[in-house]
């Protein structure tokens, strides 16, 4: 059996650690990096300190909008398809690069394992949305992270071959945790001590293409006056600068980091204050109160449980639930036990 596996962005190289290390086990896997994230800290260092196989393919696909993006790397993959004739392309999440994948395969009849299916903002302006649904339409097999997915899956009519296994990234996390302890220099190299410090990461289109919405969510960084660190993604970092956004001394900007040191930045942090999806789940993992700079979002169990706060781009919310907001229920198991990865390889072989 053969699989070809499609990743392009940090979540999905973190997705991959866990689910290719398994693969190889049973099968012949065929790595194809889109190159969507294609800057060194955003990728290569991914791959080296994760033991990632490094990709067998890499396609250089870079920024674009998202049909120039999309429609490059369809016709990429594609071809590599035809060449490797694959039994299972597998993708994961809601990227460019998923639906790429997805739709590449689908068209040649080859079928797609969609791996985080189900999950639903219910926000379809968000193309992460239009992606996600796309992608479990003409998937063959789904595999679900909570009961919630099943469920949105379940209410559009794919009820076939859809298995709740469990969060990926909750296995990546258990596995990575005590690694990062013993490899990650992070605290020392910035003077950190454990939960003196909120941090905070802001990439998504929706916030950093809007100049009312940056300059508000930087307003109420500022305003807390608490001690912030900020990985800065690159997309962000044009941004601020485009429109003139002023930061205070309470916020420390650093550059992107690997996995290892942003999970011990999560670890250790007091909060999180974030637009990302991944970073929502990493925060209730590790049981550290998140604060979400969206209008909604698709991992609704930790909203649900009072360990995620929604407060969009309000400089009021984001300044009062940094300094205020705090969970007052037990987090409950929503995500698994651990073994999504090992219930997933059971199902495919």
């Amino acid at each position: 059996m053969k699989i070809v596996t499609v990743i392009g962005a940090r979540p999905q190289f973190i997705k991959a650690a866990t689910v290719s290390r398994k693969i190889r086990e049973k099968c012949i896997e065929i790595i194809v990096h889109t190159g969507q994230h294609y800057d060194d800290n955003m990728s290569k260092i991914f791959f080296q300190e994760l033991n990632i196989p490094l990709p067998d393919y890499n396609l250089n696909i870079g920024s674009g909008s998202h049909g120039t993006q999309t429609g490059r790397m369809l016709e990429k993959i594609e071809n590599i398809l035809l060449n490797e004739k694959p039994d299972y392309v597998l993708v994961y999440g809601d990227t460019n690069s998923t639906l790429a994948g997805a739709l590449a395969a689908s068209k040649l009849l080859i079928p797609v394992v969609h791996i985080e299916s189900g999950l639903r903002s219910f926000n379809k302006s968000m193309p992460e949305e239009q992606n996600r649904i796309l992608t479990d339409h003409i998937s063959k097999y789904v595999f679900a992270p909570t009961d919630t997915a099943v469920k949105n899956l379940f209410n559009e009519g794919i009820k076939e071959n859809v298995f709740n296994v469990g969060d990926v990234m909750f296995d990546a996390v258990l596995y990575f945790k005590d690694l990062a302890k013993d490899k990650s220099r992070v605290l020392q190299k910035y003077f950190l001590k454990r939960e003196n410090y909120i941090l905070a990461t802001i990439h998504r289109a929706e916030n950093t293409n809007s100049v009312e919405k940056l300059k508000n969510i930087f307003k109420g960084l500022n305003e807390s006056g608490q001690n912030i660190i900020l990985p800065l993604h690159p997309r962000t970092k044009k941004y601020i600068k485009k429109y003139n956004i002023i930061l205070e001394d309470n916020i420390k900007i650093i550059e992107p980091l690997g996995y290892l040191d942003m999970i011990m930045l999560e670890d250790n942090s007091k909060k999180i204050v974030t637009d990302s999806g991944g970073v929502q789940k990493e925060a209730f993992f590790l049981g550290k109160p998140c604060i979400t700079l969206r209008s909604e979002t698709e991992w609704v169990e930790t909203v649900e449980n009072g360990w995620n706060i929604i407060v969009g781009a309000d400089k009021d919310k984001i300044k009062k639930c940094i300094l205020d907001f705090e969970p007052k229920q037990v987090r409950k198991e929503y995500f698994g036990d651990g073994n999504a990865v090992q219930k997933i390889i059971s199902e495919l072989f």
